[in-house]
């Protein structure tokens, strides 16, 4: 079961999904990027509550640290992705990401 933390959490990202699907209307890079990075963040946190239920040492445990780490590179580099960016934001994370 969920906390209220990360049930508020998941409310606010959610609220702000859907406006930021709403204030880029017409464009769809735009609407798709919001629509992968929220399926992203949601399969992330299902991938980690997979990670933290599995007994030690089993294949499931494996599975869910491979969902994980994958799940983090695929946030990291859309996060990263220039085109989307501001001139200034894509330096800063292109400097903390390398």
């Amino acid at each position: 079961m969920c906390s209220a933390a990360t049930s508020l959490g998941f409310l606010l990202l959610t609220i702000n999904s859907i406006m930021a699907i709403h204030s880029s209307r017409g464009d769809a890079t735009a609407a798709i990027f919001v629509i992968t990075s929220y399926a992203s963040f949601v399969l992330l946190v299902h991938c980690q509550r997979w990670f933290a239920a599995a007994p030690p040492g089993s294949v499931a445990k494996d599975c869910a640290r491979v969902g994980v780490w994958l799940t983090a590179t695929l946030i990291t580099a859309m996060l990263s992705c220039v085109p989307l960016m501001p001139g200034l934001m894509a330096a800063a994370i292109w400097l903390i990401v390398r």
